[in-house]
């Protein structure tokens, strides 16, 4: 019996790099890193200044008035992401979606920015607060402005799993789609974490970069954060044709785990259970992964397991698969960053290349790969792997491949 196939049938993302999945995907693709110093209303006593924050972002200019004030900065970029999602997918706000659409986003920390201000209006400043603080703070804000702005109801929810919650988010919803509980689904994650007082306390972890975020290279001292969302359409491959919909991509596998080991250090083990279910799932095997967007935080311990789980996986090959992590371009946006790089590999499969890991200034004997270096490669991709490892142990990994193939790699009847 075959599986129901599931398909993306829209992007959308804000990130640092610009509004937009062409902004995101000609920044990843020609290495132009939006990473700059960090900027706030309230400085800190942060040590580290650097971050990938959104700057040019306008809310009011893509916002209805009578939405904004309910809305936190990471429901705000989720909603700009979703809007462009939605017109790739040519749907629309009317008609209204119904029960057969799903929307599940995931997100690390929510409504922090809120948090951020509401302390300091009553602690610091005793000034009046926001008297729509709770609906802005909620873990599932984003969530459900979606569901509202489209119509939406049917399940609708958010997972919270550090950064690997977008991923899971996705791959849960491709799970829902494939069982026929729903016929399409709005994903994806948002994330907005720029505060000063965040970034302390990152930096408190001593995992955060104070000059460049350089992933699987010799000489890496830790990454660097952002802010951002992506937002995708993925529907039941038979209701995409329906409706004459064009799709970007198929999503093949999807493989989740956790380490149950520590709370911030990671075990290999984790990670290589999770890129193995993906891969079981999509009825693969690791030869037909042409392109991995690494986890690849830039942080000596998150690099070196990986590599320790990417060679499990792939074995003697891996040193000749094209790798990459696209961190040091956009930021590490934690809860969203699944749903960013996922695009990326989305737009990757697309053109036929694999984005570059900037900043590399030579091998590290500990990780055992050769990631795409400092400049683009052009290399057919079918199949591209986007993994997220998140604090906690919890692993998400997620498979897609060019929409007019099959998972075995041969033409399907939809080619053309």
């Amino acid at each position: 019996m075959s599986r129901t196939r599931v398909v993306v049938t829209g992007m959308g993302a804000v990130c640092a790099t610009g509004v937009g999945v062409p902004a995101l995907w000609q920044a990843a693709r020609n290495g132009a890193s939006a990473v700059g110093l960090s900027e706030f209303a309230r400085p800190g006593t942060n040590q580290v200044k650097l971050a990938a924050q959104i700057k040019s972002f306008v809310p009011e200019a893509h916002i209805e008035a009578k939405v904004l004030p309910f809305c936190d900065r990471f429901a705000q970029l989720a909603i700009v992401a979703a809007d462009e999602a939605m017109a790739q997918a040519g749907l629309a706000r009317e008609p209204r979606q119904g029960s057969r659409t799903a929307v599940i986003l995931g997100t690390g920390i929510g409504g922090i920015s809120t948090v951020d201000d509401l302390c300091y209006s009553a602690y610091a400043a005793k000034t009046r607060l926001n008297p729509f603080a709770v609906p802005r703070i909620m873990g599932s804000s984003a969530t459900s402005h979606l569901s509202m702005r489209y119509g939406c109801t049917g399940p609708t929810f958010t997972i919270t799993s550090a950064c690997a919650s977008s991923a899971q988010a996705i791959g849960l919803a491709t799970s829902l789609v494939r069982s026929g509980a729903v016929d399409r689904a709005i994903v994806g994650g948002s994330e907005s974490s720029m505060t000063a007082l965040n970034i302390r306390s990152w930096e408190l972890l001593r995992v955060l970069t104070p000059d460049a975020c350089r992933p699987f290279s010799a000489g890496r001292n830790g990454m660097v954060l952002g802010e951002g969302a992506a937002i995708m359409v993925i529907e039941e491959r038979e209701a995409a044709r329906r409706r004459d919909a064009a799709p970007l991509a198929e999503i093949v596998g999807y493989g989740t785990s956790s380490d149950a080991f520590d709370i911030v250090r990671p075990d290999p083990e984790g990670a290589c259970s999770a890129m193995q279910l993906a891969i079981a799932d999509a009825g693969l095997t690791p030869d037909d992964i042409d392109y991995v967007n690494a986890h690849g935080t830039g942080t000596i311990a998150n690099d070196i397991a990986e590599a320790d789980a990417l060679q499990r996986v792939f074995g003697d090959r891996l040193p000749r698969l094209a790798v990459s992590s696209t961190k040091p371009i956009h930021g590490h946006t934690l809860g969203a960053g699944g749903a960013i790089e996922l695009a990326i590999s989305i737009m990757a499969l697309r053109d036929d290349i694999a984005p570059p890991t900037i900043n590399w200034l030579g091998p590290d004997p500990k990780c055992a790969l050769a990631p795409v270096a400092n400049e683009a490669r052009a290399t057919p991709i079918r199949v591209a792997m986007s993994n997220s490892f998140a604090f906690g142990g919890v692993n998400a990994c997620l498979l897609v491949a060019r929409p007019d193939l099959t998972p075995g790699g041969s033409r399907c009847e939809r080619a053309g």
